[in-house]
């Protein structure tokens, strides 16, 4: 059986503050409540990439819907494009509705 990590005194250390195998500093409970991201560049990133990837998934939508059987890339490849650039236009556009929710709270100017 291990012996539990100890000071230079002989006391205990807590999990918290043993290094390697716990936390090295001890978690004060509120970073999430604290922790901030970089809103305005999550701001221009998601106004970027939304019409760019609506614009992707329209254009393999067309081509998909314009592919004969011999032709490659085949429908399949372009429809299953044109699903994950709807479903990345999706979550820039969630992430845009966050980001502006949270900068109007930031302001106060929160309805």
């Amino acid at each position: 059986m291990r012996d539990e990590p100890t000071d230079r005194a002989g006391k205990p250390v807590s999990r918290a503050r043993s290094g390697t195998i716990g936390r090295r500093y001890p978690r004060t409970g509120t970073e999430p409540v604290t922790a901030r991201s970089p809103l305005r560049l999550r701001l221009l990133l998601a106004g970027l990439f939304l019409p760019l990837f609506l614009a992707g998934s329209a254009l393999f939508s067309v081509w998909a819907a314009d592919a004969d059987a011999g032709d490659s890339p085949g429908r399949g490849p372009l429809v299953f494009l044109a699903v994950v650039c709807f479903v990345l236009a999706l979550t820039a556009l969630v992430d845009l509705v966050v980001v502006l929710r949270r900068l109007r709270l930031e302001r106060g100017t929160a309805r």
